[in-house]
């Protein structure tokens, strides 16, 4: 009997390898940051990390900042990252992000919440201990942190990232196009002082065709553009790989439709 592939899978197919073929055929802009971001790998700049982290919060929840002078334990955890921004004028801190992935222990808010079956058994990952400096270049910080987040999680194949974060913060997060985990619903959360969170989630291997098709104005910043002062260390984040996996990954989630 003659084979008939599902259409589905069939258009799904043609539209993952067109758009191979387009983005490959993009020329990558280059564009350099006053800043460089990196993963941290020494004590000397984990507490530079904690220091604009302590700072960040102070000026909006001082009770949680006071218990932030240290590094906490998950700083150091297997499958934990911390990542800092540091100005090329003078070397400050300017900005800081801890990445934990659910690949040795649950995340932190699993602590708070109980995540949905949509969410078990996923490939997942938790921004956490957000900070930037203020003003023009602190937002310019928060977007080029949110990119390292993501070409992190691209390369370490995490399929979720999970947040939380307090209003109005939230509103930056559903303009990324993260969605409500628990709709119309905030939580308090125990590693952020109990503080009341709504939770948000971002498909990573969708993202690139959700910025696409929402005409997202940080699209081209977050797929289009190479970041020299953007580092990852050893991992191979290369933004070129990104549609070829968004492709293969939206054609594996037609085939379970």
């Amino acid at each position: 009997m003659k084979s008939v592939e599902h259409p589905i899978l069939m258009n799904v197919a043609f539209a993952a390898s067109a758009m191979g073929r387009m983005y490959r055929r993009q020329p990558m802009a280059e564009e350099r940051l006053p800043f460089t971001v990196r993963v941290v790998r020494s004590e000397e700049a984990l507490h530079k990390a904690v220091a604009i982290r302590q700072a960040a919060y102070a000026r909006h929840v001082p009770e949680l900042a006071a218990t932030l002078g240290t590094p906490e334990a998950h700083d150091h955890e297997a499958g934990s990252i911390v990542l800092l921004a540091e100005s090329k004028l003078d070397d400050s801190a300017v900005g800081t992000m801890r990445i934990q992935t659910n690949r040795f222990r649950d995340l932190a808010i699993a602590q708070s919440v109980d995540l949905p079956a949509w969410l078990k058994n996923k490939r997942m990952a938790e921004a956490t201990r957000l900070g930037v400096g203020l003003g023009r270049t602190g937002r310019l910080v928060k977007t080029v942190l949110f990119k390292a987040l993501y070409l992190h999680c691209v390369e370490e194949g995490i399929e979720w990232i999970v947040i939380g974060a307090r209003s109005p913060l939230d509103r930056q997060y559903e303009a990324l196009l993260f969605q409500d985990v628990y709709p119309g619903q905030f939580s308090p959360l125990r590693h952020a002082g109990n503080i009341l969170h709504r939770v948000l989630a971002f498909e990573v291997g969708t993202a690139e065709a959700r910025w696409v098709e929402a005409n997202h104005p940080l699209y081209k910043f977050m797929v289009q553009t190479r970041h020299p002062d953007l580092e990852l260390g050893d991992s191979n984040c290369s933004i070129q790989n990104i549609p070829l996996r968004t492709a293969e990954l939206l054609a594996r989630a037609a085939s379970r439709a």
